[in-house]
C-alpha cells in the first residue's frame, strides 16, 4: 500500500480517538447547560471588584438545577487544576492500592521543601490538607503514566495532558485544564456516587475532604494555586451541605496589582463562603 495511504489511514485513527474525547467532554458540557437556568448575580460581581481580582464564582444548587456566577465566560475558561487535583490523584491512588488509607504514612526524604510543614512524615490526610506537592508527585510516580492516563480516562477529570515527561508535574504546568463546569461536574459525580471507584474509596475522600464539620453544617473541598508567566489563579472547588440545601462550588481567580499573595490565598475561600451565604438569604 502506497505510504499517502498508511498516512492517511493513521491520521484518520486520530481523528477518531479525538473524536470520541471531544464527544465525552461534550457530553458532560451538554449535562451541564441542561440545567434550568444561569443567573447572574451582581452581589457576586461586587464581591469580585471589591476584592480587586478578575474570575469567576461559579454556584450549582442541583435542587433547582440552577447555576449562579458573576461571570459565565470565565467559568467556561480552562486553567490549570493546580492542587485541586489531589482529588482525583487521591481517588487513584487509593483505587490502584499506591496508598492503603488515610492513614498511610508518606515519608520524608530529608531535603528541604518549599514550606516547612512538608519536612516530616506525613499521613495520607495531612499530605492533602497541607497540600504537599512532593509528595503526590511521589505518589504520581508511583501509579504511572499508563494508569494515571487509564485512570483520568475513567473518571473524566477535565482535560489532562499526561506522558512520562510531565507525570509529576502535569496538573501544575503545561497544557492540562479544566473548567469551572467542570470540576462542578465532577465534584456532583462523585458526591452522587457516579464515578467508577469503590465505596471504600468515595469514604475515605469524603472524610479526607471535609473543611469544616458540625450539626448543622458539612463543607468539602480543596483549593488550588498555579504561577504561569508571572500570572497567579488560585482555585477553590467543593461542595456544601447545610441541612436540607446542597451547593456545588468552583471559584477561579487572578489577582489584579496590589493584591498580596497571603491576601490572594485566603480570598479563595472568603470569596466562596461569602457567595454562599448571599444564596443562603436570597
Amino acid at each position: 500500500m502506497p505510504f499517502r495511504y498508511h498516512y492517511a489511514l493513521l491520521l484518520l485513527g486520530v481523528l477518531v480517538i479525538n473524536s470520541c474525547n471531544n464527544s465525552e467532554n461534550e457530553k458532560n458540557t451538554d449535562k451541564l447547560e441542561s440545567a434550568t437556568s444561569h443567573i447572574e448575580v451582581d452581589a457576586f460581581k461586587n464581591l469580585i471588584n471589591d476584592a480587586n481580582v478578575n474570575g469567576t464564582i461559579l454556584i450549582y444548587e442541583p435542587g433547582n438545577k440552577t447555576y449562579y456566577s458573576n461571570d459565565f465566560k470565565w467559568a467556561h475558561s480552562g486553567f490549570l487544576p493546580a492542587s485541586t487535583f489531589k482529588i482525583p490523584n487521591s481517588m487513584i491512588a487509593l483505587e490502584s492500592n499506591i496508598i492503603s488509607n488515610d492513614s498511610t504514612i508518606i515519608p520524608w526524604d530529608g531535603n528541604k521543601k518549599r514550606f516547612k510543614i512538608w519536612e516530616q512524615d506525613l499521613t495520607f490526610r495531612n499530605a492533602f490538607h497541607y497540600s504537599c506537592v512532593p509528595c503526590y508527585q511521589r505518589i504520581a510516580r508511583n501509579v504511572g503514566t499508563d494508569l494515571m492516563k487509564t485512570k483520568l480516562k475513567e473518571i473524566n477529570f477535565g482535560n489532562m495532558t499526561v506522558d512520562s515527561s510531565n507525570l509529576d508535574m502535569f496538573w501544575l504546568e503545561g497544557n492540562s485544564r479544566i473548567t469551572a463546569y467542570e470540576q462542578i461536574d465532577f465534584l456532583e459525580r462523585f458526591n452522587m456516587g457516579k464515578l467508577p471507584i469503590a465505596k471504600r474509596t468515595e469514604s475515605i475522600m469524603k472524610n479526607m475532604m471535609v473543611i469544616t464539620e458540625n450539626d448543622t453544617i458539612v463543607i468539602r473541598g480543596k483549593t488550588g494555586w498555579s504561577n504561569v508567566n508571572s500570572i497567579n489563579n488560585g482555585w477553590f472547588v467543593g461542595y456544601i451541605e447545610k441541612k436540607n440545601e446542597l451547593y456545588y462550588f468552583a471559584t477561579n481567580i487572578e489577582p489584579q496589582d496590589g493584591v498580596s499573595l497571603k491576601t490572594f490565598a485566603e480570598l479563595r475561600r472568603s470569596l466562596t463562603y461569602k457567595a454562599l451565604e448571599i444564596l443562603y438569604k436570597k
